[in-house]
């Protein structure tokens, strides 16, 4: 659901949350208590009362009575929130929504939740104490929630009223909550459905989360199978002889599994962490095999003994020393240079297209590569299949929590699929394996796959496919071509229909970036969306809304000396976006993710954004020695003076805050930074849930469309001239003096100084549009003419990282 900056998105349900109270301070309460700020609703966060002052609060003359001390614990986790890295919330000045206190002078303010959370130390007996102390507090309608990794919920609410027990569920956040999309939901027998139901669209549409519905069994979903994963994957290391080093270089994105793999990953989370949630299943689970799978192996005990806990303790099973990254020997327990596997196969399977063949070229590998992979996913596959019906209601559940809450881009089932089901299930009877009934059941009656075409899964059961509820939120572009058709497309772009006379404009190319073929399909898009529709988005399923323009062809371009092209290509540019500015239908654009460079220039002049709340906007040009060309500059600065009163000397601020974000190329770190940097106005709206932004996005142009609509009236914009150039110069001139920036910074500098004020005009005057758009295109062009420039566009190209010379 989406909602602006200090208007809280509301939930149309019989009920709403709008403040919480979280019970437990630490790093996973303190990082609930921000995404819950992230939402826009008022937290208070608690925490138990200090038994003894710190050496400050002893020469400050204060005393355990003191209500600064009392509530210490809690404030001082509310400010560590403000160092993290990567930062729990989205904006600092959402740290005024959340207050502190503590468990025993504020228990009367529970009376003021909606919704209760406790996120405290993982030992039943401390919960069950806890809930039994706030219950009488608690209205008779809040909701009350625990957030364990995986202590039983049905065991903590043990000895509650049936009206507590009524409103009490698992909330299962992941860490870091911002960041990590899944929320396991683990109702008791006695939960409300009402308050499950409630609960899931609350957290899909406030908090933008994944949900799933888990059963309360060990570790529920998420932690079950995936520490059952990460435990295979050290027995299959050991028993193979492979190092830390190569069992990472193949179980990491090659496998469509985030780049800190399998050890990176548990230095990350943490081993302490991990050991204490592996031990938790272990606890709980009868004798047998499976259970001597989550026995925790000695080295790992060892690291935690020796206090080599990962990336929290500087050390773990890698460790770094200056600048290089060394790793574990198991055998040794010392510190050695970290190895990769360099089988044929590897380089092979990269070379492939699409995740899926990717996949099968290093699982089925006749190599060392093969030799490791095979046996950890026949195991993990299996072992999903056993506990299906278990731990989840049914496949896709299990799968969503996995690409959820662990970044695998395909679930178990989903992987099993790619392999082919029946390829890998005769190959695991032929290696002994012991496969499910259900799953040979299934191929029995000829269901050779886990999901059909449409998109079902497979039910054991019913025995047939079946679909899930889908929030209707959720639009896949796919989903809208194989439905509505395609009403135009290049090789850049596609024009879809979206139904309700709203038309989406989709970038198809390598990354989103942006070429002739995208400026021609926005023009293109604009004519027929003015005589056929109410209006346009602007957007796209991939992991960027778009990182820039095609800076591979514009360096072509220069090395060839093409000048009359580049004229043209960002003259076109300009044209295309003047084209999105003055359309007389509403166009909204949805930058989520990567929005740099063009895309940034491309969201600006649009009639509204509907920004994903992981949008990561700026304007970076100057990283390969440009400045924007596509109207990045006056637009920027037209933005940031609509957000100031009328005078000239606001015209000041704006230009040196224009010059300020292009120079430095500062780069949002979220929606509502992007606000904070004037890519994003009030006016503009911000979604929560990535999956919702396309449906945010066009409910926004129906809205502007039922209220009349009018295009922008095209006017002159004021300036501040030679003066003010001169004034943008002086900080950049101190720099290169002092030698902190080099001759090259300095000359982009003074061009893009000379843009922003608008030229060698008198300070205030007043400036054509289309003025200010010829002398950004005659800086960009004159700017990729140099070869320090060139030097740097393609040391980008290269290598990846800016270029100082």
């Amino acid at each position: 659901m989406a909602s602006q900056i200090g208007q809280p998105t509301t939930v149309h349900t019989t009920k709403h949350i709008q403040f919480a109270v979280i019970i437990g301070s630490g790093v996973m309460g303190a990082g609930i208590a921000a995404h819950l700020a992230n939402a826009g609703i008022r937290t208070l966060m608690l925490d138990i009362v200090p038994k003894e002052l710190t050496a400050q609060e002893t020469k400050q003359g204060l005393t355990l009575d003191d209500a600064a001390v009392r509530s210490r614990i809690a404030r001082d986790n509310r400010q560590k929130l403000l160092k993290q890295n990567p930062a729990p919330l989205a904006s600092k000045q959402l740290l005024d929504l959340i207050e502190v206190g503590n468990l025993e002078d504020d228990l009367e303010r529970l009376k003021e939740a909606d919704w209760v959370i406790e996120v405290i130390v993982e030992r039943l007996d401390v919960k069950q104490q806890l809930f039994a102390t706030i219950e009488p507090f608690l209205r008779e309608d809040a909701i009350v929630s625990s957030n364990t990794s995986g202590i039983s919920i049905e065991a903590m609410r043990q000895g509650r009223s049936d009206s507590f027990n009524a409103r009490f569920l698992g909330t299962h956040f992941f860490n870091p909550p911002r960041y990590l999309k899944l929320l396991e939901l683990i109702p008791t027998s006695d939960t409300d459905p009402e308050v499950v139901r409630f609960m899931k669209q609350f957290a899909e549409e406030r908090l933008g989360k994944g949900v799933v519905i888990a059963k309360d069994t060990p570790n529920f979903i998420g932690n079950r199978i995936g520490t059952y994963g990460l435990l295979v994957t050290l027995d299959e290391m050991k028993k193979g002889g492979y190092s830390i080093g190569e069992v990472d270089s193949v179980t990491g994105p090659v496998l469509g599994r985030p780049s800190s793999a399998t050890f990176r990953t548990l230095d990350v989370v943490g081993i302490d962490t991990f050991v204490h949630v592996a031990n938790n299943v272990y606890d709980l689970l009868p004798d047998g095999a499976e259970k001597d799978t989550f026995a925790v192996p000695a080295e790992m005990k060892r690291l935690v003994d020796e206090g080599s806990l990962g990336a929290k303790s500087g050390q773990g099973f890698y460790k770094k020393v200056g600048k290089q990254i060394l790793e574990l020997d198991l055998a040794t327990f010392e510190y050695v240079e970290k190895k990769a596997l360099t089988e044929p196969s590897i380089g092979q399977a990269k070379a492939l297209p699409g995740a899926k063949n990717k996949l099968k070229a290093v699982v089925f590998a006749k190599d060392r590569v093969g030799a490791l992979l095979w046996p950890i996913h026949a195991k993990t596959l299996l072992y999903s299949a056993q506990l299906t019906h278990e731990i989840a209601d049914d496949i896709k559940a299990i799968d969503e929590a996995m690409k959820w809450g662990f970044g695998w881009k395909m679930g178990p089932f989903e992987t099993w699929d790619a392999l082919g089901v029946e390829k890998t299930v005769a190959k695991m009877k032929q290696d002994g394996y012991d496969v499910p009934a259900w799953v040979d059941e299934m191929l029995a009656s000829g269901v050779t796959s886990f999901y059909n075409e449409d998109g079902q899964f497979y039910d054991a059961q019913t025995q047939t496919y079946v679909g899930s509820t889908v929030n209707p939120k959720e639009i896949r572009l796919r989903d809208v071509r194989k439905s509505n058709g395609v009403l135009l497309e290049n090789n850049g772009a596609r024009l879809l229909d979206l139904g309700d006379d709203v038309a989406v404009l989709e970038f198809t190319s390598k990354s989103n970036a942006i070429g002739v073929d995208i400026m021609q399909m926005i023009e293109q898009s604009i004519d027929l969306v003015e005589k056929n529709h109410r209006g346009l988005v602007i957007a796209n399923d991939g992991k960027n809304f778009c990182v820039g323009a095609n800076l591979a062809m514009m360096l072509m371009e220069a090395e060839d000396e093409n000048w009359f092209e580049l004229d043209w290509i960002i003259n076109k540019f300009q044209q295309s976006i003047q084209k999105i500015r003055y359309a007389s239908r509403p166009i909204v654009v949805a930058p989520q993710g990567m929005t740099l460079g063009g895309g940034t220039e491309i969201s600006l002049p649009a009639a509204r954004l509907q920004a994903g709340l992981e949008t990561y906007m700026g304007l970076v040009e100057v990283g390969v020695g440009l400045i924007p060309g596509g109207g990045g500059n006056v637009n920027t600065y037209r933005r940031l003076l609509e957000n100031t009163p009328d005078g000239l000397v606001n015209i000041e601020k704006a230009a040196q805050k224009t010059f300020e974000n292009v120079a430095m190329a500062k780069v949002s770190k979220s929606a509502f930074e992007a606000r904070e940097l004037g890519y994003v106005r009030t006016v503009d709206h911000i979604s929560m849930n990535r999956d919702h932004l396309t449906h945010d996005a066009k409910q926004l142009v129906l809205e502007l469309d039922r209220t009349g609509y009018t295009a922008p009236a095209r006017s002159r914009i004021p300036v501040v001239g030679r003066a003010g150039k001169a004034t943008l110069e002086l900080a950049t001139r101190e720099m290169f003096y002092g030698g902190y920036i080099s001759e090259h910074d300095l000359k982009i500098a003074s061009k893009l100084a000379h843009v922003i004020a608008g030229g060698n005009v008198s300070f205030g005057t007043q400036v054509d549009e289309q003025y200010m758009l010829d002398i950004e295109r005659e800086a960009f062009l004159s700017l990729i003419g140099e070869m320090k420039t060139q030097q740097r566009m393609q040391h980008m190209l290269v290598k990846g990282k800016p270029l100082r010379n």
